[in-house]
């Protein structure tokens, strides 16, 4: 009884209370990366499915877009095939607790690209009119564009 009692007063103010939470957070933020992580909040992952709510209409849309990369990209960190399906909806985040200059992790320098890859990146976002939204998602682009390459050169032979 106590338990439960805890349980939704934990739940009620976003509070993680189990490894699980902790570890799905963990994994949603690394997924996703700090701006996408920042409009966002893993609530549950229930028998494949993970549910997620999203600060806004135009982070829902642009995410919906981006499903399948989010899924490779958790099931990869995760190491198995964890979560299958993707369910986002509009709701209300819970407050983040302060990121402080001391604590917060560094940001890895991106290489530059090539033109041809920054074209393809404005073409892709042309259409979002969000200018925050937009300069996030080009950032997302391309860093996964970097990590593409960087995957690809570890994988290529006799490198």
């Amino acid at each position: 009884m106590l338990g439960e009692i805890l349980h939704k007063i934990l739940k009620k103010r976003n509070i993680p209370h189990t490894s699980t939470d902790r570890y799905l957070l963990n994994i949603w933020r690394r997924a996703v990366g700090p701006q996408i992580a920042a409009q966002t909040h893993p609530d549950a992952l229930k028998r494949g499915s993970l549910f997620v709510r999203v600060s806004a209409p135009a982070w829902l849309h642009q995410l919906q877009f981006m499903k399948e990369e989010i899924l490779g990209r958790i099931n990869e960190l995760a190491g198995k095939e964890e979560v299958r399906h993707l369910f986002l909806t509009i709701g209300e985040l819970p407050i983040p607790p302060s990121v402080t200059e001391g604590n917060a992790p560094p940001v890895p320098p991106l290489s530059p690209l090539p033109v041809h890859d920054r074209n393809m990146i404005q073409n892709s976002l042309a259409a979002v009119r969000d200018t925050e939204l937009r300069e996030i998602l080009e950032r997302v682009m391309m860093k996964e564009i970097n990590h593409r390459r960087q995957r690809e050169k570890r994988k290529a032979p006799g490198k």
